[in-house]
């Protein structure tokens, strides 16, 4: 093999760059859509498995890939592209850093907003590409599947696809946004992004207090000083929860001196607790989703892992977190009990990141069979992150 795939530049791979324990032969990295294309398009003529990557703060999320030829990095696309703040728009590469894109819109008054785990090294491409977790402020703003407009994206074959904003080309019938959200590189590549912004608040206070009973924390969504964001935080089973809400906007300190009193306890704060829309510790790491009725339940449930929990009982969103490496069968009964117990209480639970390949990550999924349906369009040869996806997909 030169070094040059469909000649963009290659590099031989190392020990760093495997996928969830999994080492391709080659890393690629376009700086393009059409270099992406054109690699996509020698790797099909190959039939070279791709996978590909942006920060590398999640590769390690999802199952391991069945196989990993190349590794498409995407580092290199690393450009904002359009900043429309007349319009409240930005379309960036893949390749741009949470960070950085934040830079630039605050230069300009304005944010994305997505309080995303390590946004620093985080970027566009894998933000969307995990599809998550959402944080705090997406019970006020959605999350980023909700706030991007428009994207392009590469196919297996090579085809370049657009739709939403900045049209160009569309595949009929469907939502690319949507599908590939979530998608974790198991349809294409995504290359560009283009998201809806908001302006930055004028004023941000947070309240912060101890919370005897998580009940409290679910009535704060009604309440009139319209909270942006309502998070508990529990580092071990026995420990108590604290509880922290953001308000936004004009007033924001009278407003939440008016939340404090609702809740009763705490202080107002400008700067947010260190564990605010953190992931803190990523070895396992697993999401509950619920109503936000059985906020109570779903914590009794999670109390046995041991781990530690965080997230908005407001939104029915939940991350367990442990960085200590727990022994398969372990994690696995942990996880079917606590499934069983959230399902029973109308949630779900998924495991975003654990260190084994049998672990359930998924449970049950009734529309499984529309996903390999979707997979066969887009992926037929089963070239993109293959078995990355739910269902081996």
């Amino acid at each position: 093999m030169s070094d040059t795939i469909g000649g963009v530049t290659t590099r031989q791979a190392g020990p760093g760059d495997a996928v969830a324990g999994v080492r391709p032969r080659w890393v690629v990295l376009p700086e393009s859509v059409e270099e992406i294309a054109a690699t996509l398009r020698a790797c099909a003529e190959r039939d070279l498995a791709v996978v590909p990557a942006g920060g590398g703060t999640k590769l390690h999320w999802a199952p391991p890939p069945e196989r990993c030829d190349v590794l498409l990095d995407l580092c290199c696309m690393n450009e904002v592209l359009e900043h429309a703040a007349g319009d409240l728009v930005v379309r960036a590469q893949a390749g741009v850093t949470m960070g950085a894109l934040a830079g630039v819109l605050a230069s300009e008054g304005q944010e994305l907003a997505l309080d995303v785990p390590f946004a620093e090294d985080a970027t566009v491409g894998g933000t969307l590409a995990t599809g998550g977790p959402a944080g705090p402020r997406a019970f006020r703003y959605g999350t980023a599947r909700d706030l991007l407009i428009g994207i392009t994206v590469v196919l297996s074959d090579g085809t370049i696809a657009r739709s939403g904003g900045k049209v160009v080309k569309n595949v009929a019938g469907y939502d690319l946004g949507k599908l590939f959200t979530g998608s974790y590189g198991t349809l294409g590549v995504i290359a560009e992004a283009t998201f809806r912004l908001h302006p930055l608040p004028p004023g941000r206070r947070w309240v912060v207090a101890r919370l005897d009973d998580p009940a409290k924390a679910a009535g704060l969504a009604a309440s009139q000083a319209e909270p942006s964001a309502v998070e508990i935080d529990r580092p071990a089973p026995d420990a108590p929860i604290t509880l922290a809400a953001l308000v936004e906007g004009t007033a924001a300190a009278g407003r939440a001196a008016a939340l404090r009193d609702v809740i009763g306890a705490g202080e107002v704060t400008e700067e947010p607790p260190p564990w605010w829309g953190r992931i803190l510790a990523d070895e396992v790491v697993i999401e509950l989703r619920f109503p936000p009725a059985a906020t109570a339940a779903v914590l009794d449930a999670a109390g046995p892992t041991g781990m530690a929990l965080r997230g908005s009982p407001v939104r029915g969103r939940l991350l367990l977190e442990s960085a200590r490496a727990m022994e398969e069968g372990e994690l696995a009964a942990a996880v079917a009990r606590l499934r069983a117990e959230v399902e029973a209480a109308g949630g779900r639970v998924r495991v975003l990141a654990a260190p084994y390949a049998k672990v359930d990550r998924w449970g049950q999924v009734g529309s499984l069979p529309l996903m390999r349906r979707v997979k066969e369009r887009f992926d037929p040869g089963r070239r993109m992150s293959p078995g990355r996806y739910v269902g081996g997909v």
